[in-house]
């Protein structure tokens, strides 16, 4: 029951994100330079200059849970271009390389927990309590309904030293693969 949940969410999310892909059409580089800056969508939004170290993260995936490849079972992927960062204020850039609506929370990681060890609930999430941030808006700051195909989205978060996993928490995309970890000094 909760696979056939898992598919036919990700079935609906599939069609939202290719309408929204042949509406808004791929996101394009606008010549920006420096830190975050740089990605433009079709939309017509541009990230603006990010506050303290810039964690560029791409959320990918081939198409839904039955393509395989990547981590996971589902072929998708949640990827930040450094693994370790230093305390303090750090700015994360999501670009959405996919088909598909994703997003970013910001989760601890207590004790020895390792990342895409969560427990998925049978709503296809897992549970978000102690969420630092999340950038889940299309081309905004901050939470809202996930960032379409060929977007961006961002969040600004102080971080105090320790681990950290970021996950997209969309109906079954954690269990998918789209997790990743990164450590604070």
């Amino acid at each position: 029951m909760l696979v056939l949940f898992g598919i036919v969410a990700t079935l609906v999310l599939t069609g939202v994100s290719l309408a929204a892909v042949a509406l808004l059409g791929p996101g394009v580089i606008d010549g920006s330079s420096g830190p975050g800056a740089g990605f433009r969508s079709r939309a017509g939004c541009s990230t603006p200059a990010l506050a303290g170290t810039v964690v560029n993260v791409t959320a990918t995936d081939m198409g839904g849970p039955m393509m395989g490849g990547g981590r996971g079972m589902g072929g998708m992927r949640l990827s930040a271009d450094r693994a370790v960062v230093q305390h303090g204020e750090v700015s994360f850039l999501v670009t959405n390389a996919g088909r598909l609506a994703h997003e970013m929370v910001i989760l601890p990681l207590p004790g020895s927990q390792t990342a895409g060890s969560r427990v998925t609930g049978g709503d296809g999430k897992i549970d978000e309590t102690g969420s630092l941030g999340e950038a889940s808006a299309t081309c905004a700051s901050g939470a809202g309904q996930g960032i379409l195909p060929g977007a961006a989205g961002w969040v600004t978060v102080t971080l105090s030293p320790g681990r950290y996993e970021l996950v997209c928490n969309l109906p079954g995309h954690y269990a998918a693969g789209m997790y990743a970890q990164i450590t604070v000094t």
